[in-house]
């Protein structure tokens, strides 16, 4: 329903949607903590000066920050998260299969041909 002008607000999620979602959110947010472990690692490898902790910190808290701003549950702002974490690389369309058209419309666009 590309053409569902409702408030992403109106949209009714199903129980089983719940669950895709829920799975959805935590996959994109445990890739994103992983990409942020890996660019730590590789801070940590590039250099032995002790006070690359300090930019290793600096790093971690605007990640947090990052996080806290992106990552939000709520089911009335899910489809706007979704269509970030998509067009970021955190989600893919397959990630979100199962949602419906009118979910789905609002995340993924012109994405939507891709659907298999």
């Amino acid at each position: 329903m590309a053409n569902d002008f409702r408030s992403p607000r109106d949209h009714h999620w199903s129980p089983a949607e719940k669950k895709i979602a829920r799975t959805a959110f935590d996959t994109a947010l445990a890739r994103e903590k992983a990409a942020a472990r890996r660019s730590v690692e590789e801070m940590l490898r590039q250099s032995e000066d002790p006070d690359q902790l300090w930019e290793i910190h600096r790093f971690l808290d605007e990640k947090r920050r990052d996080l806290h701003e992106k990552y939000d549950f709520r089911y009335s702002v899910l489809t706007r998260v979704f269509r970030r974490l998509v067009n970021e690389g955190w989600l893919g369309p397959a990630d979100l299969s199962g949602l419906g058209t009118d979910k789905l419309a609002l995340i993924l666009g012109d994405l939507t041909s891709l659907r298999p």
